[in-house]
């Protein structure tokens, strides 16, 4: 470990050897007391945090998420080409310890640079929430300035109800074209799903937690609930009339509550916390509008309650952040060591990007096809090139959710926990799982590469 320490060493001089160090420091530093002062906020102190929390994580997250594509590349193949690397491969030192101690050269780098400023971070907000008055401050206090673990609810299973209905629909699948199966399926689910999350017209609907394992831990503290819900008419200035009934069914223990919420739009409201027998949190919905009320069965419901406080979680967020750091530094160090600085920088970016394109390859392979809805045929057109490029995309989607589903600057912004468990599988899925794939990916072909043959500009 030596060995890959004074890589490590290395790499961090060199840092503040060119300045990259401090430059980036002041460009954090910028944007975290820059951004507060251009920022327009609803009028709130809660709405002014939010707003704060998401755009200077999501600042910091990408100036330091560009810079480590850029260092990782450049310190790699730059010395390649310039010879540097050749005159330091002919010491007692193996390769894969020369790119193992450059990847952490670059995490000590990034963890320094995201510790200075998440503090300044840290610190802003306190700062501008010790300014606000009292009744602001609880607000800040009760919503955002602390860690609420989230328990949603588990829909039931729907694969059974949806092949039934299909068995009735489609009497003969092996007669019918595949792409007209799919659209059929399709219609079918959404069927299905929309029976469930939508309440018509002066109907219920009800939902169940089961809370049994917290019931100590919960002792007889308020909770909230987290809901979204849809309408035909999005105005988010309208205001829906709900009902709510808390409690175990046919109890004197219910508790009826009135809230006018706008759709489309994360709303909470305090609850009490009666459980019946069994540990289970009946929630009953009653809608007396005249439109129907749609609740998402992903995130229209949710139950929060107290876990931890909002340093804690603060700190749990960052090192979230950190592990893409780590996945990002990895990328650009394995797309360097084969590559030419440019063509390097080029397909990290293009992975990069691909990354944040989820939408698009989510749309693809819920189609079936890259050639999208044709108006005149009445439906999805197909073409060969999909049979590679669909199930390419379903690949490539399904690793991207390996890294998207960590959100930490949405849950600090709205006071959601980031646990300790929720980090530990961000350590295991970005930094282990592809991390680990992207570095043995770039240490062989590191090891393998002959380097006398990229002699740069000599």
């Amino acid at each position: 470990m030596k060995k890959v320490l004074a890589i490590a060493g290395l790499t961090w001089k060199s840092a503040f050897r060119y300045r990259l160090f401090w430059i980036m420091a002041a460009l954090l530093l910028g944007a975290v007391v820059g951004l507060p002062l251009m920022l327009k906020d609803d009028g709130t102190a809660k709405g002014l945090v939010q707003i704060l929390l998401t755009y200077t994580l999501g600042a910091v997250s990408t100036l330091l998420g560009i810079a480590t594509l850029w260092l990782s590349c450049g310190t790699l193949a730059k010395e390649v080409e310039e010879c540097q690397m050749q005159v330091v491969t002919v010491k007692p030192i193996a390769r894969w310890q020369i790119w193992l101690g450059k990847w952490l050269g670059l995490l000590a780098l990034d963890a320094a640079l995201l510790a200075l400023a998440g503090a300044a971070i840290f610190a802003l907000l306190q700062w501008r929430s010790g300014r606000l008055p009292a009744a602001e401050q609880k607000i800040l206090r009760d919503e955002i300035f602390i860690a609420r673990a989230a328990v949603r609810y588990h829909p039931p299973d729907l694969s059974g109800e949806i092949e039934k209905r299909m068995r009735q629909r489609v009497k003969d699948p092996a007669a019918m074209d595949p792409a007209t199966l799919a659209e059929i399926r399709q219609q079918i689910t959404g069927d299905v799903r929309s029976s469930i999350t939508e309440v018509t017209p002066g109907h219920r609907r009800r939902w169940g937690i089961d809370l049994h394992s917290l019931r100590e831990r919960l002792g007889g503290q308020a909770l909230e609930l987290r809901v979204k819900f849809h309408t035909a008419n999005p105005d988010p200035d309208i205001r829906y009339l709900t009902g709510w009934i808390v409690g175990p069914p046919n109890s004197p223990q219910q508790v009826g509550i009135e809230q006018r919420l706008p759709p489309d739009s994360f709303q909470e409201f305090q609850i009490p916390n009666v459980l019946d027998d069994k540990g289970i949190l009946w929630v009953d919905f009653l809608n007396p509008n005249e439109t129907s009320l749609s609740f998402p069965m992903e995130d229209g419901f949710e139950l929060l309650y107290p876990e931890s406080t909002f340093g804690v979680n603060f700190v749990r967020g960052l090192a979230i952040i950190f592990c893409w750091l780590a996945l990002l530094a990895s990328i650009g160090l394995a797309m360097a060591s084969f590559l030419s600085f440019p063509v390097a920088a080029f397909a990290s970016l293009g992975l990069l990007l691909m990354g944040l394109s989820s939408g698009t390859l989510s749309t693809v392979v819920e189609q079936g096809t890259i050639m999208g809805y044709d108006s005149a045929k009445g439906g999805y057109s197909h073409s060969p090139i999909d049979l590679v490029i669909v199930p390419a995309f379903g690949v490539a989607l399904k690793i991207v959710k390996l890294v998207e589903s960590f959100s930490p600057v949405d849950s600090l912004s709205t006071g959601k926990s980031v646990t300790w468990g929720e980090l530990g599988l961000a350590v295991a899925q970005i930094v282990l799982l592809l991390g680990g794939v992207f570095c043995v990916f770039g240490i062989i072909c590191f090891t393998r590469r002959e380097l006398a043959t990229a002699q740069g500009n000599v």
